[in-house]
């Protein structure tokens, strides 16, 4: 009689504690969401399964950044991380909920451009002491995002100045000629980094795949998991966004904070931690790709086709006449992002520097019940 005896290292390997566990989490939300369990235990049980689909992100944009380059891979990281971003605002259009999706918006941006590049410098920094990184990407980057800030200034400029009820149909009308322009600026904005320009988005390094750890997937199996996985993360910020009002009320959180900090940080949590993953890897490249990128494609991709969405599954049209103080956090996080990262350097100093900016923020959107225009 034959005995198959499992060898001492594969034991090891099937008991040592991996992330995957945490997708048992997937089925636990969704039962705790259908039998109306207490809101903060479906919002944390769906943040704990969001974690290693966004682990999985993280290593499919890597996969593909092998083949086509940091930019595309960022480029690719965006679109998929921002799936949850945008059921999530989708979701919130059709409950009527306009400042928990102006909000979301502005949060997302804030999470990207302060905590996951700062994060991801920061650790970054801490492992490789000084890195590098194409700057003139990053200025790119930094000039689209300052065009995005000037135009949603301009429906809030609008409505401030003339918020008569009789003026309600311009203001409608504005908001939705910017959002076409926006999406059209969005449009170029591809063209010239994929097709007419693309050596401005090279990694400093040239070779972008020589550092590539571990197997090569096909391209099959790495579109097929980023898809997947984006498709998890998703389903699992709906139910988190649906127990994040109920979660905030029992921890004496405050709306602002849920829309601005709550939702943004957690939504975006598959670009972040690519992000940071990617930073920590010494590929600041593909990690200012991934945040900026993210941060681009919100505002000038998500937020005018939720304008032009409301139209059609909103009570009433969605405006960006965004809050003065979420503007100005907007304006100020864009400009210290433009100097803290358009010199091609960066350590951990720096990221500890964009960190305390988002603390600050994050801060004054918890003590901050309402925020007046």
């Amino acid at each position: 009689m034959t005995t198959v005896e499992l060898k001492p290292s594969a034991a090891r390997a099937f008991f040592k504690p991996s992330v995957n566990w945490l997708l048992v989490f997937i089925p636990i939300a969704y039962l705790l969401e259908k039998s109306h369990a207490a809101p903060p235990i479906v919002f944390f049980s769906a943040a704990l399964a969001i974690i290693p689909a966004a682990k999985l992100i993280v290593h499919a944009t890597e996969q593909i950044a092998t083949r086509t380059g940091d930019a595309v891979g960022g480029l690719l990281n965006a679109t998929f991380g921002n799936a949850p971003e945008l059921i999530i605002a989708t979701v919130a259009l059709r409950a009527g909920l306009m400042d928990l999706v102006r909000a979301s918006i502005i949060g997302a941006i804030l999470a990207n451009l302060l905590l996951a590049l700062g994060v991801s410098m920061l650790l970054g920094g801490l492992r490789y002491h000084d890195q590098r990184y194409n700057a003139d990407a990053s200025r790119m980057y930094s000039s689209m995002m300052l065009l995005a800030v000037i135009t949603l200034m301009i429906p809030g400029a609008l409505e401030g100045s003339f918020s008569d009820a009789q003026y309600t149909p311009q203001v409608q009308s504005l908001n939705t000629a910017l959002a076409i322009v926006l999406l059209v600026a969005y449009g170029l904005y591809l063209l010239f980094m994929l097709k007419t320009h693309p050596q401005l988005f090279k990694s400093a390094g040239g070779k972008e795949a020589e550092h590539h750890e571990g197997p090569v997937w096909s391209v099959g199996r790495a579109i097929g998991s980023l898809v997947g996985a984006s498709v998890v993360a998703a389903w699992m910020s709906e139910i988190l966004v649906g127990a994040a009002e109920g979660t905030g009320k029992s921890l004496g959180m405050s709306q602002a904070f849920i829309g601005l900090v709550l939702v943004a940080v957690v939504g975006g949590a598959a670009e972040s931690l690519s992000a940071i993953a990617a930073g920590r890897k010494n590929k600041m490249d593909l990690s200012i790709g991934i945040a900026l990128g993210s941060s681009i494609q919100i505002a000038l991709f998500v937020a005018p086709l939720l304008v032009l969405l409301s139209w059609v599954i909103a009570p009433q049209p969605l405006t960006l006449a965004f809050h003065r103080a979420e503007l100005g956090a907007l304006l100020f996080t864009v400009l210290i992002g433009t100097v803290v990262a358009s010199d091609g350097r960066t350590n951990w100093f720096k990221g500890v520097q964009l960190v305390v900016v988002y603390l600050a923020i994050a801060l004054l959107s918890y003590f901050i019940p309402e925020v007046s225009k």
